[in-house]
């Protein structure tokens, strides 16, 4: 996923209490999704919302663009899951 912004991408998490939070940035989605699966131990899902052609084209080269096309009203271009484990002491 590229470090950058583009004007066309967002990124939504629902945080603890279910509420859509909307990130300009990957980076800051997957660090907000890790912080909330480290608390609580649950999985929280990163779902990356594509408003152009131009915006998938930003996400994933021209294969995205093409799944862009094929359906360009889908709420959620792709979704990532995160979830953190803790593995207890490491010696």
């Amino acid at each position: 996923m590229p470090k950058k912004r583009h004007k066309d991408v967002e990124f939504a998490v629902d945080d603890a209490s279910g509420r859509e939070r909307i990130f300009k940035t990957f980076d800051d989605a997957v660090g907000f999704a890790a912080a909330l699966a480290a608390s609580d131990g649950r999985e929280h899902n990163v779902d990356v919302l594509v408003h152009s052609e131009a915006g998938a084209r930003f996400v994933g080269g021209d294969d995205a663009v093409e799944q862009y096309r094929e359906d360009p009203d889908a709420s959620v271009h792709e979704r990532i899951a995160i979830r953190a484990e803790s593995k207890g002491r490491v010696y």
